[in-house]
This record gives C-alpha cells, sequence and structure tokens, in this order.
C-alpha cells in the first residue's frame, strides 16, 4: 500500500506531538469513546485523509497539550486508510501492553501493532 507509513522512517525517531484529546476526554463523534491515553498529531506532516499524522501517546500518567515522545510502534488497520504511530514519553512497551493501551479506539477496527521486529501482516 503505497500511504502506508513506513517502520523504517518512523521507529526510534523523536516527535513533536500536539495533544488534541488528552487522557480522560471524549471523541468529539462518539461520546462513548473515553481516551485512555494521550492521543495527537504530529504538526506538518499529512495522512492520507489529508490531516495530519496520528499518534498514540503512552507512558504519560496525566493529559498533555504537547509533548516529545519517541515513535515505538505504528497501530495498522485494514480496512481503513491511514495507519496510527504509537510513542513513548516513559517506560518499556511490548506488543501486547501496546495493544491493550490502544485498545479503547482499536477495538472498533481490523487492526494490529507493528514492531520493527515484525514487520510484516498477520
Amino acid at each position: 500500500m503505497d500511504d502506508e507509513l513506513r517502520l523504517d522512517e518512523w521507529i526510534g525517531r523523536e516527535i513533536a506531538v500536539v495533544i488534541d484529546r488528552p487522557l480522560g476526554s471524549r471523541h468529539p463523534l462518539h461520546p462513548d469513546i473515553l481516551y485512555t491515553v494521550n492521543y495527537g498529531y504530529v504538526a506538518g506532516t499529512a495522512a492520507p485523509d489529508d490531516e495530519p499524522l496520528d499518534v498514540y501517546v503512552l507512558g504519560a500518567d496525566g493529559p498533555l497539550d504537547r509533548c516529545t515522545a519517541t515513535v515505538i510502534a505504528v497501530v495498522r488497520r485494514r480496512a481503513d486508510i491511514e495507519d496510527k504511530l504509537v510513542a513513548a514519553v516513559a517506560g518499556q512497551w511490548d506488543e501486547a501492553a501496546i495493544a491493550t493501551a490502544v485498545a479503547f479506539q482499536e477495538q472498533y477496527f481490523d487492526a494490529w501493532v507493528e514492531l520493527p521486529a515484525r514487520a510484516s501482516r498477520p
């Protein structure tokens, strides 16, 4: 897929994230979705939906407005036009821990977590 985020271009990269859905907030269109992590975007980028790349930010104890975080994974979605970056401000994260952290939203999609050691689709 041409629009797919390339793992080798993002993993380990430090990014500035603007948080537009802080931890504890509700989805603007689906109020039943509570953000259990900070969620935002990388300004100056463009995803296939013509919006900036979305980012789940893990490892923060409270809501953030902005942060600098390191990209650790990508969430892939089969029937969607864009992938999501996963970045961490603290902590050690494996595939299972990341999947659990983003499940509040990804449970509604056919999605999986891709890490550098697992660079192929299941």
